[in-house]
């Protein structure tokens, strides 16, 4: 593109952007005559990724704005009108980010105006509660406008179907292709008024079904620490807890209320380091048996426990062990159906499947995927999410997910036992999996794509002392996989160790998920399986950075 082909592209976005802050912002840019910062943002346009958009706020189509949403809201109506749907129900939610409330207030308008019926959620709320009013209210579709976790400046447009699952292939591309066929956004209808606005039914009815996770007369006496992140999650987390008789969870207030700059963390995701600091403080105070935090738009459950070997006496546990957790509590329980996970979380959920005698199945990463396994009873993705109600919410539910970790640990705690004690009985029973994550951020994602390039061009032999027997290329499929982005490495040796590299769908990071199995033949044991645990996956980490040129 030219100088001048980019600054007429860049003056033809102004001239029909509906939002006063960013048409200042670009009007800024084009008069500095900043080339730069412009290409940036026309360098193409956002593309459906993770079950919708994601992006950075600002002007411009490479930016999340006004603009892009309403072009993504016509998108989806035409695609809802080529399959019939005329007159179906729109259901729209929101988080409390910067220009959620815009964002969904141009979606319902835009649905309005293709002839379409929309509800808009009545305040900001968990993701959660959006999957389910799709499902509850019988709509042909619904739209979150979050970003998750992601930066304070990101936002995001996240879209179901009436199943009440994200959007998976084709479907993304055939929105995209409707997106790309809007011209003028002069020809997107855009009325003031038509749409509800929903009370406060659609909660009550979320909450009531939030009481079916747990056993009936089943122990509430677990006593938790929680954090909302800055986001929606703690007035229907501590209604839930209400509801279900738990203690009233002490709330860690500096990130009690929802705040879009996330004023106390770099990141407002419980997975990066120092989120939790807060909490844990907090959990010093007051003693609790564990410490819960949702992500800012509550579909992510993190835990934590008491653990003095560590610095702060608090451990967070990682995704992979609250999974298994929630399976062996399920089992406990006497669940039956299908249990799924996505191929990047610990094979110990098939082990555990396998020894209760349940269905078990792998999807690719995300939940728009694990939400589709037929016969779904229970599904886990190491990224802290968890579907403990899959008739209720087909997605990840932070809300659910606290409840039953909460039951479960009440559970034990009448017995005189923990979380923890759970942990190595799986360990004794299964073998010690021991998890850990290389994960790098990016500023240029030339780094993400000449890493896998590398890789696929060099395969590794061995990674820590282990033989990779097997070098999957996933871009091709697999018998019970469709194609995606990544490499699958299987090693044998002294231990069984497995290695999945893929890129990111919803943040500039290379991701690479790495997994170790220790044999244990008792709990005495336990200790020096994990140390060596521990080790095989620290080489792993630094021969796969090499592999990688990281």
């Amino acid at each position: 593109m030219t100088q001048d082909d980019l600054l007429a592209r860049a003056k033809a976005w102004l001239s029909e952007d509906p939002d006063r802050e960013t048409r200042e912002e670009l009007a800024g840019l084009i008069e500095a005559g900043d080339t730069d910062e412009l290409a940036a943002r026309f360098a193409g346009t956002l593309q459906f990724g993770t079950a919708g958009l994601r992006g950075e706020l600002g002007a411009g189509p490479m930016r999340m704005n006004r603009s892009v949403v309403i072009r993504a809201a016509a998108g989806l109506a035409a695609y809802l009108k080529a399959k019939g749907e005329t007159g179906g129900l729109v259901v729209v939610g929101y988080d409390a980010r910067y220009k959620s409330a815009d964002f969904a207030r141009d979606t319902a308008a835009v649905m309005i105006g293709a002839g379409l019926r929309a509800a808009v959620l009545p305040r900001p709320l968990p993701t959660p509660v959006l999957a389910y009013a799709i499902r509850h209210l019988g709509a042909v579709a619904g739209v979150e406008v979050t970003a998750s976790h992601n930066p304070p400046r990101d936002n995001g447009y996240k879209v179901y179907l009436g199943d009440g699952s994200q959007i998976v292939p084709p479907a993304d591309a055939e929105i995209a292709a409707e997106i790309d066929a809007v011209r003028a956004l002069a020809d997107v209808p855009r009325p003031e008024a038509g749409w509800e606005t929903l009370g406060d039914e659609v909660l009550e009815a979320y909450l009531a079904r939030t009481d079916a996770v747990l056993s009936p007369g089943s122990p509430r006496s677990a006593r938790t620490v929680y954090t909302a992140m800055h986001g929606v999650g703690k007035s229907v987390l501590t209604a839930a807890f209400a509801r279900a008789g738990f203690p009233p969870p002490a709330l860690v207030a500096a990130q009690a209320e929802p705040d879009p700059a996330f004023p106390t963390v770099a990141f407002p995701n419980p997975e990066e380091p120092g989120a939790m600091d807060l909490a844990f403080e907090a959990a010093r105070a007051v003693d609790p048996d564990l410490v819960i935090a949702n992500d800012p738009d509550a579909d992510r459950c993190a835990v934590a426990v008491p653990d003095a070997t560590v610095e702060g006496g608090w451990r967070m546990l990682r995704g992979d062990e609250v999974g298994a957790l929630l399976a062996a509590h399920l089992v406990h329980k006497g669940a039956t159906g299908v249990f799924a996970e996505s191929i990047v979380s610990s094979s110990l959920l098939g082990r555990i499947a396998e020894a209760a005698g349940v269905g078990y199945e792998e999807t690719l990463t995300g939940f728009k995927w694990i939400a589709r396994v037929e016969g779904l009873r229970y599904g886990y993705e190491e990224a802290l999410g968890y579907c403990v109600d899959p008739e209720g919410v087909r997605d990840k539910d932070g809300i659910t997910a606290a409840l039953l970790v909460a039951e479960l640990a009440s559970v034990l705690k009448e017995q005189g036992r923990t979380l923890t004690d759970l942990l190595d009985d799986l360990a004794v029973a299964h073998g010690l999996h021991a998890t850990d994550q290389l994960s790098v951020r990016v500023e240029d994602l030339g780094i993400i794509a000449n890493a896998m390039a590398a890789l696929r061009e060099r395969p590794p032999v061995s990674l820590a002392g282990l033989t990779v027997v097997s070098a999957e290329d996933l871009t091709k499929g697999t018998e019970s996989l469709p194609p995606t982005d990544g490499l699958r490495y299987h090693l044998e040796g002294d231990y069984k160790a497995r290695v999945i590299v893929r890129p990111s769908g919803t943040e500039p990071k290379l991701k690479c998920y790495l997994e170790v199995v220790v044999p244990v033949a008792d709990a005495s044991e336990l200790a020096t399986a994990r140390a060596k645990g521990a080790d095989v996956l620290a080489a792993i980490k630094r021969d796969l950075s090499t592999a990688a040129g990281l």
